[in-house]
């Protein structure tokens, strides 16, 4: 597995470059040589001395993007803990393979689909139910929060709307956000100044 650590606006000290590498290196039981690691370690000021320190992990596994963020007092608390979220990742990734059915096979699904004669469109129900605590979040970090959870979407309250908002990924790679309104009383959004969507 290759490691790069830079930073984000500022020169690594050598000694923290050292520590990311040797605690990146505890990944290497799981991944192989083709495996690129990529941590970037920057300072927000603008946040409490708390979680000040920011660690951000990128992996490449087959093709396949593991992300995981982390903020901490220090940056070297910061890679303890973010090592330790991408690890359980990449567990998970290598344990269960996303399996893919072939294109002829996609293709005959989504027929079925289309012309309603697929068997498993009449009989899907709810078998889970989740409940989880949402808190306000600006949609940057709604974002990165999706990708530390390798989800295709993330329901979140807008830190500046006060209201819940759904954060989803598109086909094309970029994400796009669903903004409920109750009782069919459509308001013009604000515009946005990120890479995010509004859905249409």
């Amino acid at each position: 597995m290759k490691t790069i650590v830079k930073g984000k606006n500022f020169d690594v000290h050598e000694s923290d470059r050292a520590y990311a590498e040797r605690k990146m290196a505890r990944l290497e039981r799981l991944l192989d040589d083709r495996t690129d690691a990529l941590v970037e370690l920057s300072l927000e000021r603008h946040r409490s001395t708390a979680d000040s320190h920011i660690v951000d992990v990128t992996l490449m596994i087959n093709g396949q993007t593991l992300r995981s963020r982390s903020a901490a007092a220090t940056h070297r608390a910061g890679i303890d803990d973010v090592v330790d979220k991408i690890e359980r990742r990449a567990v998970d990734f290598k344990e269960k393979p996303r399996l893919r059915a072939r294109p002829d096979e996609e293709k005959a699904i989504l027929s079925r689909i289309a012309d309603g004669t697929s068997d498993g469109a009449m009989a899907r129900k709810i078998v889970k139910v989740k409940r989880f605590d949402i808190e306000p979040m600006f949609e940057e970090d709604a974002a990165t929060r999706m990708d530390e959870l390798g989800h295709d979407f993330f329901v979140f309250v807008d830190a500046e709307t006060e209201r819940v908002a759904v954060l989803y990924r598109r086909r094309d790679g970029d994400l796009g956000l669903i903004e409920p309104v109750v009782g069919g009383q459509y308001t013009t959004g604000r515009p946005k100044t990120t890479g995010t969507e509004r859905a249409g």
